[in-house]
């Protein structure tokens, strides 16, 4: 039995009597009901938006997503044990836990990314807020439960079973709104404070309206301030985050943002000069060297019959440029997952300048989609293709992960002409490289390896391809014969062989 005069100095009424409420028991059940669907909807995005920006900033998606995930979930655990403690004063510890969580969680977007820009780090960040959201998540469930019992006593397994029912439905509404609606309409920061926003006033509804029978006058004045306040700051937060971001892109780009939007796919930003193309935070192209990369990729696969060649990726149009200068080829297509990105380099100055108006050119056709679903379900006949080259981003990339996988090499060898050639970016001189280069051997093609200052590169044919150059290859900025060859000798000095390859069901970054 709980103290009158300990409840009342916690801010809640005693639990004892008959709670008068505004409205009709069942209406007031199916408000907190309502308010459950909702604070599980909230939760569920900020789970996701810490997941989406921390695979962003850090990399490797699967184990971020593991870390957010599993952290938050034992979170939850810690935060159903604390709510022990609130459910003397359920109303008044229900108010608490939600304007904290409308504060934490509305600002969480905006406080890893800060940290980030600024100070280089993320993950600590990342697993604090984490562990914050969900101590405060699993502390909802218990003081709900409590308010519901509240209003009208039931069986413990029917309250439980219509309390978890609106709260996976909630769920599921807010999985699905976070892609298709928060998104896109207002990006990863608004959208986080709106989230918050949500969570504020739901929280606010239940409390200082519904159970203000509950609550003593002043509580209610004390959670009404707090409740206004983390309004405003979400607000304010809002009103700065146009110039935040900018602030925090200069930070984190260190050069003048010429250009930032998220396309369907990833964030594209363009700065300088000298240009730079930064790709979901990574720096992808940079005006200065770039063409030391597309040269190594592009020529030594062109070495033999090159009439008809095959791009995956590369919708900056760098690759392609270095194709088209070889007066043999009748036809290219490229096929990127990004149109907006292919727009970009056909639209904008400075970077259709560096691709030299590759697009322009009467020879290349551009087919939008995911490189690997074009392959198995491309209309070209088998053999279409004379040269295939894979500039896709890095394979130590969990996303990337498929376009690695000895199944592709299998699609892109089913694509091949006799005698044709495949070229892959395949990471960084590394062990990673190693497992790339297995791949492609398990998919039935013979390699030749060779290490351009800090890119890796894998040759392949269904027959040990010769590592040179093409007799019509133009006149190049970086390459030549004999640094080929040394770019061969660097590799093989530090060859690991039977390594296991990649697949789509036991994926290997190293």
């Amino acid at each position: 039995m709980i103290d009158q005069s300990t409840s009342t100095a916690a801010g809640s009424r005693p639990p004892a009597g008959r709670l008068r409420l505004p409205v009709p028991a069942g209406r007031a059940r199916a408000l907190v009901l309502a308010v459950v669907f909702v604070c599980a909807a909230c939760g569920l995005v900020y789970e996701l938006e810490l997941v989406a920006l921390a695979s962003y900033l850090v990399g490797d998606s699967v184990t971020q997503a593991s870390v957010v995930l599993s952290v938050m979930v034992f979170a939850m655990g810690v935060g159903s044990l604390l709510a022990k403690r609130l459910t003397c004063t359920p109303a008044v510890g229900f108010a608490a836990v939600e304007i904290a969580l409308a504060l934490v969680g509305g600002l969480s977007v905006m406080g890893l990314y800060a940290g980030f820009a600024w100070y280089g780090q993320s993950r600590p960040a990342m697993v604090g807020l984490a562990f914050a959201i969900g101590v405060l998540i699993g502390a909802e469930v218990p003081l709900l439960m409590t308010l519901i019992q509240r209003i009208r006593r039931q069986e413990a397994g029917g309250a439980v079973a219509d309390l978890f029912a609106a709260d996976y439905v909630g769920a599921l509404v807010g999985g699905l709104a976070f892609p298709f609606l928060l998104l896109p309409c207002l990006g990863q920061l608004t959208g986080a404070l709106f989230t918050g926003a949500v969570n504020a006033v739901a929280g606010g509804i239940v409390v200082l309206w519904l159970f203000r029978a509950d609550v003593t006058a002043r509580a209610r004045a004390r959670l009404l301030t707090a409740n206004v306040a983390v309004l405003a700051v979400l607000a304010a937060a809002a009103w700065a985050a146009g110039p935040f971001e900018r602030a925090a892109r200069e930070a984190l780009y260190g050069g003048h943002v010429r250009l930032a939007e998220r396309t369907a796919v990833q964030e594209v930003v363009l700065t300088g000069p000298p240009l730079r193309l930064w790709l979901d935070g990574r720096l992808r192209v940079s005006g200065r060297d770039e063409y030391r990369y597309h040269e190594a990729l592009v020529h030594p696969a062109m070495a033999g019959p090159h009439r008809r060649v095959l791009v995956l990726g590369g919708g900056d149009g760098l690759a392609l440029r270095e194709v088209l200068r070889h007066p043999g080829v009748r036809s290219v297509t490229l096929v990127d997952l990004d149109a907006e990105l292919v727009a970009l380099a056909r639209t904008d100055p400075e970077l259709s300048r560096l691709n030299r108006h590759a697009y322009r050119d009467p020879r290349v056709r551009v087919r939008a989609g995911d490189a690997f679903d074009w392959l198995r379900r491309s209309p070209q006949a088998p053999g279409a293709y004379d040269v295939v080259l894979a500039d896709l981003p890095d394979p130590g990339m969990s996303r990337s992960a498929k376009l690695y996988s000895q199944e592709f090499y299998g699609l892109a060898e089913r694509a091949l002409a006799p005698g044709g050639r495949l070229a892959v970016h395949a990471g960084a001189p590394q062990q990673g490289f190693w497992t790339v280069d297995a791949t492609v051997r398990a998919a039935g093609f013979r390699t030749a390896d060779y290490w351009v200052g800090d890119w890796g590169f894998v040759l392949a044919a269904r027959h040990p391809p010769p590592l040179r150059l093409a007799a019509d290859t133009p006149r190049l900025r970086s390459l030549s014969p004999a640094s080929l060859a040394a770019a061969a000798r660097r590799a093989d000095a530090s060859a690991v062989r039977d390594l296991p390859p990649s697949t789509l069901m036991h994926p290997r970054t190293g």
